[in-house]
């Protein structure tokens, strides 16, 4: 499972970190989704999540650092939430869906690893 989650992240941040062509899905001008991805688009902050995508996938995939990796991908996965919920206002697309229950299996799988973070 930490495979999979690995290589969708890998998936969406290597095309755009490398500048291959890909489709772009049309936004419509006016609305908030198109303000938030102008505002975000020349900033380099997209730059910086796609590198953060690319570690915590690799991450992920080696069983050794995967908790690490959970930790990288967790504050990722919550904002891509919360731009389908607050910005999108549409349920979140399969990609998502598919980040979303791959990343609570594996969270759940090394819950014993994370009850230290949670534990004095």
């Amino acid at each position: 499972m930490g495979i999979l989650l690995g290589l969708l992240f890998l998936a969406v941040s290597v095309p755009i970190l490398l500048h291959l062509p890909m489709p772009e899905p049309k936004i419509p001008e006016g609305t908030p989704m198109a303000a938030f991805m102008g505002v975000m688009g020349g900033t380099g902050y997209m730059t910086f999540v796609k590198v953060l995508e690319l570690i915590g996938g690799i991450l992920v995939m080696i069983p050794r650092t995967r908790n690490f990796g959970l930790l990288v991908l967790g504050p990722i996965i919550v904002n891509i939430l919360a731009f389908w919920a607050f910005i999108a206002k549409a349920v979140p697309n399969g990609l998502t869906i598919a980040a979303v229950v791959l990343a609570m299996y594996l969270i759940w799988c090394g819950r014993k690893a994370f009850a230290g973070l949670l534990n004095q």
